[in-house]
């Protein structure tokens, strides 16, 4: 059984959350980590740019001079590559990155990087966050208690207007819900500070895949 501190708003430790050891991973699942990371990476990824093909580029079909008897290279068409104001050639086209991981393997991959993440001591609960309003100065007053190194991801049940708005002018610590919270944001940040109702969450998320093959 791994035991979570339990802080209030004071920075006080007010008890434990207790994760049972047959939801955490510790002897599997690494190459999932690293997939699910490189997929999140690609994913991020607009593959927008875009450059144009001789049949792009604008111009007429007209041979620009005779084959022969000029002196200079033969040429058949304006658009070509090796001409200014032509197309590009190899140029990146317009193309998806993204990476699909198969299920399972995403499952395993977020319950290992949780499982390191609590052994490792990074996770600390908070026993509520509630804000009488969109005032930074009361988040900042509770971040100021808990000591932590920065960034920091603030994990709550439900995204409340109140946090959201608060935690938008604080440098260093960012906002996501339990239902959100990805392997990649796992690793990144040095801190989890998670609230006892999306700590349930994620416990719930960690129970749901606890006894299937991977």
């Amino acid at each position: 059984m791994s035991k979570l501190a339990v802080r209030n708003k004071l920075g006080e430790t007010v008890g434990d959350f207790e994760v049972a050891d047959e939801y955490l991973v510790y002897d599997k699942g690494e190459q999932a980590v690293h997939e699910m990371v490189l997929a999140y990476q690609a994913n991020q990824r607009t593959g927008t740019a875009h450059t144009k093909s001789k049949g792009e580029v604008a111009g007429s079909g007209a041979k620009p001079w005779r084959q022969k008897g000029t002196g200079r290279a033969r040429s058949g068409y304006q658009q070509s590559p090796v001409w200014r104001g032509g197309a590009a050639a190899f140029g990146p086209r317009t193309r998806s990155f993204s990476k699909r991981v198969p299920r399972k393997v995403a499952q395993l991959a977020f319950r290992r990087a949780l499982s390191e993440k609590i052994s490792a001591g990074e996770v600390v609960v908070l026993d509520e966050l509630q804000l009488a309003g969109p005032r930074t100065r009361e988040l900042a007053s509770l971040c100021k208690q808990l000591v932590a190194p920065v960034p920091v991801l603030l994990v709550v049940d439900a995204m409340n207007a109140n946090v959201r708005l608060a935690a938008r002018n604080m440098p260093g610590l960012d906002l996501t819900t339990a239902a959100q919270l990805n392997v990649y944001e796992i690793l990144r940040y040095p801190a989890l500070w998670v609230t006892r109702a999306a700590m349930d969450l994620l416990v719930a998320r960690l129970r749901g895949d606890a006894g299937r093959t991977s």
